[in-house]
């Protein structure tokens, strides 16, 4: 039997995710400029939804238990994945990384037989993503998506054709991760404890997921390729006519990307290298843009609640993935990963005694296809939503169109995941 404060916090965290759906109704009320639009814009910004409900989760446990067991529940969260996806953010947002990684991606676009505009989307569209498996998958989310802002989504309207981009970007990074097996968060969380090293993913998971990744690029820019002439035409310049950076500050970037990267699981480490590295960008500013600091900090705030909320939820989660058949088990771990976190997912999945090999995979490949379909699937997804939601009306993400929109590159995952060995 849970006890009160499971149940209370299971109550919660279904508030959570209900909040996140209704998020662009609070933001139809904030664009009212009534006396209350401070409070409806609060509400209406889903970096913050998990983060206030968790808040609510302490102050229930405070009460129930006394302060020093909300205390002593907190100390036992680990937060390493908030603060990594924050300190990545910051990192490879930054101009400098930013017109390297822009200059490798169209150097590879003008090599395809079509327009720029229309090659470089389906680069962005699948390599950014298929790299993540390499630096990491937030990190491949951060550049993508601003890639994609920059040259596609500065041109207001044509909602529809922004849906469906973000959908493929949800699911292709979510899946472009698996090629290796310290990227992606839900396969991190189980690589140790199944045996899991870079050669067993890229022969179980990582050709599969190259595939579904390439299929969804490649569909979506066909079917877009006439808008994509008219938006990247309507795009303005990013840096306005501003001097390339030079050489040597963009290596040095990439050393503290390359240093942030290899260090994921060391918060001490990684911190200290986003000090020096704020530093660094504070000596050379005429070479850089504002640093994303605000909404690396929001994303940080909403992993964070996650894992607050999440850190409850194993009494029913648990014993739910436990009693699945892993054919049932991949399209249940797809399914539960849109209404909760899919590292959370595979890490309560890794807890079952004596699971065979199939069901280790099943539950893996199912919380993987399922990372595209809500913003609080997958941990690098909040980073997407937060750079690229002022461009759609009213300035938030509506989830149900995001869900709709992943569907197809989901399932289009989902068949190559199942296909026999």
């Amino acid at each position: 039997m849970p006890t009160p404060i499971e149940l209370i916090a299971t109550l919660l965290f279904a508030v959570a995710v209900l909040h996140t759906f209704s998020v662009p109704f609070f933001a139809r009320l904030a664009n009212r400029n009534g006396p209350h639009a401070g409070v409806w814009h609060m509400l209406a910004e889903v970096e913050a939804v998990f983060g206030v409900w968790a808040f609510v989760l302490i102050v229930c446990l405070a009460l129930l238990g006394g302060s020093g067991k909300a205390i002593e529940y907190m100390d036992t969260r680990n937060f390493t994945e908030p603060l990594f996806v924050f300190v990545i953010m910051v990192v490879a947002a930054s101009r400098p990384i930013l017109e390297f990684v822009d200059t490798v991606v169209r150097a590879i676009a003008r090599i395809l037989p079509m327009r720029d505009e229309v090659s470089t989307y389906l680069v962005v569209l699948s390599l950014v993503p298929l790299a993540g498996s390499f630096i990491t998958e937030p990190a491949a989310m951060t550049l993508a998506a601003i890639l994609l802002r920059d040259a596609y989504f500065r041109t207001s309207g044509r909602a529809g054709f922004k849906y469906l981009t973000l959908g493929v970007l949800f699911v292709n990074v979510s899946i472009g991760g698996v090629l290796t097996s310290y990227a992606a968060p839900p396969v991190l969380m189980v690589a140790s404890t199944f045996g899991w090293d870079a050669a067993h993913m890229a022969t179980h998971f990582g050709w599969r997921a190259a595939v579904a990744v390439f299929i969804n690029a490649g569909v979506l820019t066909f079917v877009c390729r006439d808008v994509l002439r008219g938006a990247a035409k309507e795009a303005p310049a990013r840096d306005n006519g501003r001097a390339p950076v030079p050489l040597v500050v963009i290596a040095v970037h990439l050393v503290f990307l390359v240093g942030v990267v290899l260090n994921a699981h060391h918060p001490a480490i990684f911190l200290g290298l986003l000090m020096m590295f704020i530093g660094f960008t504070e000596a050379y500013k005429r070479h850089q843009n504002r640093l994303m600091i605000k909404e690396g900090l929001m994303v940080g705030f909403f992993l964070a609640g996650l894992v607050v909320l999440g850190g409850l939820q194993r009494w029913w989660l648990q014993d739910l993935l436990g009693d699945l058949p892993p054919t049932l088990l991949f399209w249940g771990a797809m399914a539960l990963t849109a209404v909760t976190d899919n590292a959370a997912l595979t890490y309560l999945g890794s807890l079952v005694q004596g699971s065979s090999e199939t069901w280790r995979y099943m539950l893996v490949a199912g919380a993987v296809t399922g990372g595209g379909l809500t913003v609080i699937a997958n941990a690098p997804n909040p980073a997407g939503y937060a750079i690229l939601k002022n461009h759609f009306p009213d300035g938030s993400i509506a989830a149900g169109r995001l869900f709709v929109s992943a569907l197809l590159p989901t399932l289009v995952a989902a068949g190559m995941f199942l296909l026999p060995v």
